[in-house]
């Protein structure tokens, strides 16, 4: 009985077994590894059950060509694709024209950290983010034949009718109301409400609240919820709010498929639920990290950071060199707050079934936990 409460209209939508999606995280500007979701973890996550995505933001188009196909060789169920598309992106340029217009007291600036700090010099050769390149990306991603595109960042209501015309659905993160609103017009299948607790860019607005206000604002809608959930519980937490689902990112880069920096992880499992915070250093927009010592030490001198990309383009040498110095104390991620609650690497395979067996127990006790066992009686 629990795990048919626990089929929900989401998992009919996407062909699915349970409504547990995949964030798809792509990595910060600058890092080598191209995305904390590859392959393997996608996989992973759609073949037991849920539905993987590819975080595709720092690809190119043959990179993601590349990505989906071997994610198609792992697994035959659904899974998708996320694109970022922020306003704020050039239509074209390559990354030494880019480079050449950030202003020249945030590159002394960033010179002058890299210094003090010891940074070693790393060289980044990734392009720089343009709307052809991301036109390209959602050809590639339409073209493979893929179940779900969402748009990690920004309105993707412009490509919904190609979407659907291919049998894609369509989905995109919000933080707010207004936006929920937006996309939801725009002929999305659903949207995505990230609470404040989220890793990456995320809402100013706690999760408990924005959750039931966004499924409010676009009944009949549906609505995934994301932001501080990684076990059973808040999985039925988010589904007693008015969600279909979930969308679970800092539990995934949690596992052995996750691709991302050994101390990455390593600070996963030692962090408190005190030790991320959320700073404009990294990419120019809000933004969960975890703690360390290269946020304090920018956000100590009060100098201002830059616009999304430029922000990112600005530090990623510094960001590379950290890296290629193994300075663990300045290094980083994108992280949320429920990683205060992990303690261990897990397959994902095991984490979505355990997130599943936990949220049938909670459901399978609740009416006596509520209701007491002898008027749970009285109402059978």
């Amino acid at each position: 009985m629990a795990r048919e409460v626990l089929h929900t209209d989401l998992c009919d939508l996407l062909g699915i077994e349970y409504p547990i999606i995949l964030a798809g995280m792509g990595a910060p500007q600058g890092d080598p590894l191209l995305t904390c979701t590859p392959a393997e973890l996608v996989a992973a996550v759609s073949n037991a059950g849920g539905l993987g995505i590819i975080g595709a933001a720092r690809f190119n188009p043959d990179e993601l060509r590349s990505e989906i196909r071997k994610t198609k060789e792992l697994t035959d169920k659904p899974f998708g694709v996320d694109v970022l598309l922020p306003t704020m992106v050039d239509t074209a340029g390559a990354a030494a024209e880019a480079k050449a217009e950030l202003p020249p007291e945030h590159v002394a600036f960033v010179d002058k950290l890299k210094q003090e700090i010891g940074i070693p010099e790393a060289r980044v050769e990734r392009p720089v983010l343009t709307w052809n390149q991301i036109k390209q990306l959602i050809e590639v991603a339409f073209e493979e034949g893929i179940s779900l595109f969402v748009a990690g960042l920004g309105n993707p209501g412009w490509v919904t009718a190609d979407a659907h015309h291919r049998g894609i659905k369509v989905a995109g993160v919000v933080g707010n109301v207004k936006n929920a609103r937006r996309l939801a017009e725009s002929g999305v299948d659903f949207v995505i409400a990230q609470g404040h607790e989220g890793g990456g860019h995320t809402s100013r607005i706690g999760s408990l609240v924005l959750i039931p206000q966004v499924v409010d604002a676009i009944s009949p809608k549906p609505v995934v919820a994301a932001g501080g959930i990684g076990d059973g519980r808040g999985l039925v937490a988010a589904l007693a709010l008015g969600a279909v689902g979930v969308w679970c990112g800092t539990i995934f880069l949690a596992t052995k498929e996750a691709k991302i920096h050994e101390v990455h992880q390593k600070k996963i499992l030692e962090a408190t639920d005190e030790g991320t915070c959320v700073t404009r250093v990294y990419t120019g927009k809000t933004a969960r990290m975890l703690k360390n010592k290269w946020i304090e030490a920018w956000e100590k001198t009060g100098m201002p950071t830059l616009p999304y990309p430029q922000q990112g383009l600005l530090i990623a040498e510094a960001l590379e060199g950290l890296r290629k110095g193994s300075l663990t104390d300045y290094l980083s991620g994108y992280t949320g707050q429920v990683s205060g609650m992990i303690k261990e690497i897990k397959p994902a395979k095991q984490v979505v079934e355990e997130m599943i067996e936990e949220a049938a127990r909670i459901v399978e006790r609740l009416p006596v936990a509520v209701l007491g066992a002898e008027r749970k009686a009285l109402t059978n």
